[in-house]
């Protein structure tokens, strides 16, 4: 399990498959490295991916708040970038690959999986980002007054699995409410775009294929985010996957990986 220090943060990060082909891939918000296994694994023959752990994620070092944590994460996976990297994120993670993207011209492929550019929606005003926040208000509500124990629930129960809360063991309980509180640090990239993601002529002016993929059951923001980001991508083709939500990548690893294969030909 390899370590090193990373944009100045202790980061650890897992490597799987020995493709010819570099890979960057960035997990979601309260998720880990691991979560990228499977879908990793089905294209191991074509792709050499790493995948850091988040700060506050995984086996990286706790988050110290040193910095804006989308600035902070930017920085880590741009560290890890080889030339003609292929850069893969879903949820929070898409939105950091979009940025390297934007940051760092002549990537081979971009794939968003589920990026929670909430702003997206709000710009096209879109009635999806009004109706999405009063939907996660009693989440931001708990967060907010320091009851992780029903912020982790709730949560997860808009941006999980399809699981239960009933359905998760103790340690999976833990590890959500242990880190849930880091979920307020990225609410102005995502809400506002306070990185300027969505400026003027920053979309139109991506280089590479973009391959915008999400589940056909996920948070019905999804869409409007995808067809907002989709109208000002040049080269892009939108996959939606049936019988899956925002979690589809570890519940449907087989279909994501055939969806990126058939992107990067």
């Amino acid at each position: 399990m390899p370590y090193d220090t990373r944009a100045g943060f202790p980061v650890h990060y897992t490597e799987i498959g020995a493709g010819p082909e570099p890979s960057l891939m960035l997990h979601p918000a309260l998720a880990h490295s691991g979560a990228w296994t499977r879908m990793a694994g089905v294209l191991a023959d074509r792709l050499r991916a790493v995948a850091p752990d988040m700060p506050g994620h995984g086996l990286s070092g706790d988050w110290d708040g040193r910095a804006d944590f989308h600035d902070q994460m930017t920085a880590i996976g741009a560290s890890f970038l080889e030339p003609g990297s292929h850069v893969i994120g879903h949820s929070f993670g898409a939105t950091v690959a979009l940025r390297l993207a934007l940051e760092n011209p002549g990537m081979r492929s971009l794939t968003l999986i589920e990026p929670v550019l909430f702003a997206a929606a709000r710009t096209n005003a879109r009635p999806a980002f009004d109706a999405h926040r009063r939907k996660s208000m009693p989440f931001a509500n708990a967060l907010a007054v320091g009851d992780r124990d029903s912020a982790a629930r709730l949560f997860s129960a808009l941006w999980g699995d399809g699981r239960g809360w009933e359905d998760l063991n103790q340690r999976q309980k833990e590890a959500l409410i242990k880190r849930i509180a880091l979920i307020s640090e990225t609410d102005r990239t995502l809400n506002e775009d306070s990185v300027g993601l969505l400026d003027k002529g920053r979309l139109e002016a991506l280089d590479m294929p973009v391959l915008l993929l999400r589940g056909e059951r996920s948070q019905p923001i999804m869409q409007d985010i995808h067809d907002a980001l989709a109208a000002r991508i040049a080269d892009v083709r939108q996959v939606v996957v049936e019988g899956a939500g925002h979690m589809v990548p570890i519940t449907h690893p087989a279909e994501v990986a055939r969806a990126i294969r058939d992107m990067i030909g």
